[in-house]
């Protein structure tokens, strides 16, 4: 697997799991003692990003915030989704261009 490919996998991750805590965060906004989830993302040294789910800090939810983060993870993968596509495509070009 190419570093570009993991690169861009691990970002698709990231996105997932940001998307998935936002909608966590929005279900649950109205519900008693409810602690807002948050996904924390670091670089990783040979490339890409990790990302993990905070303890929560504190209780209660914001549903604009959320909803922000939802559509910039949304964004986000979209990203990731297309360097992936390009590198399937540039790939396909030199195998049809050294056959």
């Amino acid at each position: 697997m190419s570093n570009t490919f993991s690169i861009g996998l691990s970002g698709l991750n990231a996105a997932q799991l940001r998307l998935d805590s936002a909608a966590h965060n929005i279900a649950n906004t109205q519900t008693a003692g409810f602690r807002r989830q948050q996904v924390v993302q670091q670089a990783r040294p040979e490339g890409g990003v990790q990302a993990d789910i905070a303890p929560p800090a504190e209780s209660g939810g914001s549903l604009e915030a959320d909803i922000v983060d939802q559509m910039s993870a949304a964004y986000s993968y979209k990203a990731n989704l297309r360097t992936l596509q390009v590198q399937d495509e540039v790939l396909g070009s030199l195998l049809d261009a050294t056959a």
